[in-house]
This record gives C-alpha cells, sequence and structure tokens, in this order.
C-alpha cells in the first residue's frame, strides 16, 4: 500500500509540474517576445514603453490603472527602403507608391475567345494586407480570371558577356494561390519590341519564377536558344526541383527567388537563399541544347525476311503415342461412398406449407400460383438429399493440349532498326550561356487568384550586390514576420483554446514519459537482503540460528537411534546378562531423556531472546531469505 500511495503521489505531481510548466512558458511568451535582426540591416526598433510615457497626463502623473493589463503589442519596426549599391541593371521596391516606370499592356491575347482576350487585369502599388513592415510597398496584382501583362526598361540592356546573371525579386500569395503563376519574363532586346503590345508571344530570353495549378507545384527556368543553323529558337526546360515546394505556395509568406547562370554554363535556383534547383545548361535541360551526332534514317524500313523470333517450335518433335489430349482435366472419385443416411427421394427444396395465396392474385394477369420455395426440413439432419453424385477430383492422366517444345531459332537476326545516319541538323553550342541580350522585365500571367505581392525586383552581375540588396529588402520583412509571429508554446496555447480535445494530446504527449518513467521506478522488484545489511556483530544471525537448530536436531535424531538400536541388542542378548545390567541401562536411558528435555528447554528460551532481540532491532526488519 505504501508503495502504490508514493506511486500515486508522484504521478499528480507529474501531472501538475507538466501544466504549471506550460502555463508559465506561454505567460513567458506574452511578456517577451523576441526580435531577431541581422546586425547590418538599417532598421530601428521602437520601444513600447515609450508610447505608454506617452500616455502620462500633462502635470506629470501617471494615468490611473483602470484596465487590466494585456499582452504588449509587438515591437514596431521602422522600415527602409532598400538602396542599390554595386553594379545593376535594375533595380525597383516600388517605395515611391506609382508605377511611373512601369507599362501596362494595351493589346489583346491571340487566338482566344474576344472576352477574355484583352489585357485588363488591374495592378496597384499599396502595403501587403497583414503587413509586418508599415510603408513597405508592393506591385500587387488584383484581379483574378484575367489576363495582367506589366513590364519596365532595364537601365541598359544585359549581355551576356563574361559575368553571371543573377536575378531575383519576391512573392507573398496573400490569399494563397489556386491556379496561377508569378514568374517573370526578361524580354529580348529586338527591333520591334513594344512595351504597349506586350504579350504572351513577345520573345524573352529568360522565364523564371513559380507556377501552380491544382497539386502541381512549380518553379519554372526556362530560356529560350537559338539554333545558329536555322536561326529558330527554342525553349529548354530546367529539371524539375527535387525539393518539397509546397510551403513556399500555402504558408503565405514572403519568399524571394533567386536565379544564378554562370557563364560555365552551370545554373543555380534558389529560394530565400537556399539552393533548391541545380545543374548545367548543356546537360541538365530538355530538351537538350545540341541535338544528336545521328539519328535514325526515316527511310530505312525492315526486311520481309527479317526473323526477330529468338525461341521457335522444334518442326522436329513428334507427339508422344500415350498422350491422351481428349482426357478430361477432373473425374469423379471411384473410392469416394454414399454417406450413410442419405436422403435420394428427399428434394432439398419443398414447398412452403404455411404459404397461402394473396386474396388479389389473378390466374388470369399473373398465372398460376406457386408457394414459395423453403429448404427441405428433413434435410437439416441428414447428410444430403437428392440424387447422390460422386465428388470429382482432378484426373492424373491428364496432359492436355500437346505443343511442341521450344528451341533457340537459328535464323534469329535480332530485333530490327533503322541504320543511323548523321543529323542534317546537327550543331554543337559548347557555350549556351551566351544567350540573346534582354533589355526590360515583364510579368504577363493568368490567375485564378488575386493580391500577388511583387516585391524588390534586381538584376545583376555581381552576386554580392545581389546579397546586399537582399539583406536589405528581404532579410528585414522576414525578420518582422518572425518577429510577429507567436512562440511554439504560444501557438500551442492558442489551437489548444480553439479546439479543446488538443488538451489531451498535450497531457499524453508531454505527460505520458514522465508517468511511464515513474511507474517503471515505483514498480521494481524488492532484492532480498544481503549478508551486508546486517550489523557486523558476534551476536548469531537468523540464518545461522536456524542452521545450528537443524544441527541439533539432526544430532538428537542420531542419537535417539543409537540407543533404540542398543536397546533392540540388549532384548536380543542372552539371559545370562543379568538383571542388573537391564536396570542400569533403563536408569542411563531416563537420564538422558531428561538431558535431551532439559536442553530443548534451554534452546527454545535462547531462541525466543534472539528472535526479540532481532524483532526490536530497525536493521533486521527485512524479509529472511528462504
Amino acid at each position: 500500500m505504501e508503495l502504490k500511495a508514493r506511486c500515486v503521489v508522484l504521478l499528480a505531481v507529474a501531472l501538475c509540474s507538466t501544466l504549471l510548466l506550460t502555463r508559465v512558458a506561454a505567460h513567458q511568451e506574452e511578456e517577451e517576445p523576441i526580435m531577431e535582426m541581422a546586425g547590418d540591416m538599417d532598421a530601428d526598433v521602437e520601444d513600447d514603453m515609450e508610447e505608454m510615457s506617452l500616455g502620462e497626463g500633462l502635470d506629470g502623473e501617471p494615468e490611473e490603472e483602470d484596465t487590466p493589463p494585456g499582452p504588449p503589442p509587438v515591437p514596431k519596426v521602422t522600415y527602409k527602403a532598400p538602396e542599390p549599391v554595386g553594379e545593376h541593371f535594375f533595380a525597383e521596391s516600388f517605395d515611391r507608391g506609382t508605377l511611373d516606370s512601369w507599362v501596362q499592356s494595351k493589346a489583346k491575347k491571340q487566338d482566344i475567345d474576344e472576352d477574355i482576350a484583352k489585357y485588363d487585369g488591374k495592378w496597384a502599388v499599396e502595403d501587403m494586407k497583414d503587413s509586418k513592415l508599415p510603408g513597405d510597398k508592393g506591385l500587387v496584382l488584383k484581379s483574378r480570371a484575367k489576363h495582367h501583362a506589366i513590364s519596365a526598361q532595364l537601365l541598359r540592356p544585359f549581355i551576356f558577356d563574361t559575368k553571371p546573371l543573377i536575378v531575383q525579386y519576391e512573392v507573398n500569395f496573400q490569399q494563397g494561390i489556386d491556379c496561377g503563376g508569378a514568374y517573370v519574363k526578361l524580354l529580348s532586346q529586338t527591333a520591334d519590341l513594344n512595351l504597349d503590345e506586350f504579350v504572351d508571344k513577345t520573345p524573352y530570353t529568360i522565364m523564371f519564377g513559380p507556377d501552380k495549378c491544382g497539386e502541381d507545384y512549380k518553379l519554372h527556368f526556362i530560356f529560350r536558344h537559338k539554333n545558329p543553323k536555322t536561326g529558330e529558337y527554342e525553349e529548354k526546360h530546367a529539371k524539375k526541383p527535387d525539393a518539397d515546394l509546397r510551403t513556399y505556395y500555402t504558408d503565405k509568406k514572403t519568399h524571394l527567388y533567386t536565379l544564378v547562370v554562370n557563364p560555365d554554363n552551370s545554373f543555380e535556383v534558389l529560394v530565400d537563399q537556399t539552393v533548391v534547383n541545380s545543374g548545367n545548361l548543356l546537360t541538365d535541360m530538355t530538351p537538350p541544347v545540341n541535338p544528336p551526332a545521328e539519328i535514325e534514317d526515316p527511310d530505312d524500313h525492315k526486311p520481309e525476311d527479317w526473323d526477330e523470333r529468338p525461341k521457335i517450335q522444334d518442326p522436329d518433335a513428334v507427339k508422344p503415342d500415350d498422350w491422351d489430349e481428349d482426357a478430361p482435366q477432373q473425374i469423379p472419385d471411384e473410392d469416394a461412398v454414399k454417406p450413410d443416411g442419405w436422403l435420394d427421394d428427399e428434394p432439398e427444396y419443398t414447398s412452403d406449407p404455411d404459404a397461402v395465396k394473396p386474396e388479389d392474385w389473378d390466374e388470369d394477369m399473373d398465372g398460376e400460383w406457386e408457394a414459395p420455395q423453403v429448404p427441405n426440413p428433413l434435410c437439416e439432419t441428414a447428410p444430403g438429399c437428392g440424387t447422390w453424385q460422386r465428388p470429382m477430383i482432378d484426373n492424373p492422366n491428364y496432359k492436355g493440349k500437346w505443343k511442341a517444345p521450344m528451341i533457340d531459332n537459328p535464323n534469329y537476326q535480332g530485333m530490327w532498326k533503322p541504320r543511323k545516319i548523321p543529323n542534317p541538323a546537327f550543331f554543337e553550342d559548347l557555350h549556351p550561356f551566351r544567350m540573346t541580350p534582354f533589355n526590360a522585365v515583364g510579368l504577363e500571367l493568368w490567375s485564378m487568384s488575386s493580391d500577388i505581392f511583387f516585391d524588390n525586383f534586381f538584376i545583376t552581375n555581381e552576386r554580392h550586390t545581389a546579397e546586399r540588396w537582399a539583406n536589405d529588402g528581404w532579410g528585414l520583412k522576414k525578420a518582422a514576420e518572425g518577429a510577429a509571429e507567436p512562440g511554439l508554446v504560444k501557438q500551442m496555447m492558442s489551437a489548444a483554446d480553439e479546439r479543446p480535445w488538443l488538451w489531451a494530446v498535450y497531457v499524453l504527449t508531454v505527460a505520458l514519459p514522465a508517468v511511464l518513467l515513474v511507474l517503471f521506478c515505483c514498480s521494481g522488484k524488492k532484492k532480498a537482503p544481503a549478508a551486508a545489511d546486517y550489523k557486523k556483530t558476534d551476536e548469531p544471525q537468523p540464518d545461522v540460528e536456524e542452521e545450528e537448530k537443524a544441527e541439533e536436531d539432526q544430532v538428537k535424531e542420531e542419537k535417539s537411534q543409537s540407543v533404540a538400536a542398543e536397546k533392540g541388542d540388549l532384548e536380543d542378548s542372552p539371559a545370562e546378562k543379568g538383571d542388573e545390567e537391564e536396570e542400569e541401562e533403563e536408569e542411563e536411558e531416563e537420564e538422558q531423556q531428561r538431558d535431551g528435555e532439559e536442553e530443548d528447554e534451554n534452546a527454545t528460551k535462547e531462541k525466543q531472546q534472539d528472535d526479540d532481540v532481532l524483532r526490536r532491532s530497525p536493521r533486521n526488519r527485512k524479509v529472511r531469505k528462504d
């Protein structure tokens, strides 16, 4: 009972401690929101305590605290627009609040219904709906189920030479995304480029960015490669990323998309400055940049006598004389015997004797009425009813249709393939990085979701310049979003307030291991006391006393046996020994018996005294070994 009581107490303490720690952690999360920011960011954090001090009266006296204190508001981050430093070709943060440098397309899309052909989707420059940085504006796609097209000129054309291309921008799917894209197009430098007529068929050099429809999550990197022989352009698609992209479309956070294309033909695709896809323009694009050197001859045809059969039936094989193709696969079992009591003359089903013809039965319309069939009650106790038939078994002589065995075809020529010929369209471009120069950036999109937020477009050929721009823009936004997010414990508490059943999950998840540990520690078997547990003393121990008593009993038993043997010898001895010897022996036996009784009484008294001593000693209140 004492062990069970301790287990119950420990269990209660563990549960109470778990709930108390959860509440304390949640309270700390509410009182001490933490904001982590990079050291090189130009942001000023305004202390909420200063705002509270402004609420004091004009006479310097603090206001009375009439309202109960609530959780302090999230610290505000003062936004400062990023400024481009270093070599760059395009930089746009939209913090001027206008679209003066952008051109909205006035064209119509070709080959589709006139009602949806116009690029009449609305664009606006505004803050995010749930902005953590007041004053940080961006370009927002406002319309759903419409075509949108907007573009802007670069400071100067980008020419692919000896420096890499770095393109980056930010996207936030504020309302999520069902079906639509948020990719950018780098518009090729051509003589007839007109941004007012920007459509889907306007030539571009690179298309890059996220795209989703249904459960198909894509991150495009497509470049148009010019065939040096024909002068035609063909789209080359990068392989699909191995990373899971689902989170970037569903978490409603701002993500930074970056494309890096190097002069050695390598490329990298990054999301939030983490590489999610990489490869080489020569080996990781579909279709390949360079066509094969040889192709199959389209004019070559397989000869009529070409034998592609690796195996044929042996023409020399003959069916054996004892092969019976007509033998049935199954035959009746001749060893079967009809069970005793089989009712051959009784049917399995009989007419229901209790059935009555319905009153509205019309024999002219419905025909002659017949009672429904029910199982024959006589067959319930019998092994069977009706005509008995032998069960069927597999025929041991069944062989089936005879076929000649297969042998190797001596005329086998292999699988025919058309011969290879040199590819007349073959070329080898070992520098696909040298793409068509571009001088404008554009967004040409169709989306079933609205309020897609774009911000901080940047194009450069210096990696450190792009990283600085990213830290000043997206890095600040990420830090503000992180500071505004509640801690893990607070999120768990909020979720439990909305869904009370989560409390049971928390208790089982957190408290159950502690409970199991307590039960494991309390339910162990007690070990028998070792010899070292007893106090070292010259006094006899319980086990020693038992052994001594057993030895004394054994000695007494041997003495009694020896006395009985001597007595038997005396009874069998001759009569000339005399009566005197018999009397002496009887007297000796009586003395021995008296001595034995006195020794037993002394031993019993000593045993009781020792037991009293051991019983009173707290060191020996343990279970003795059996």
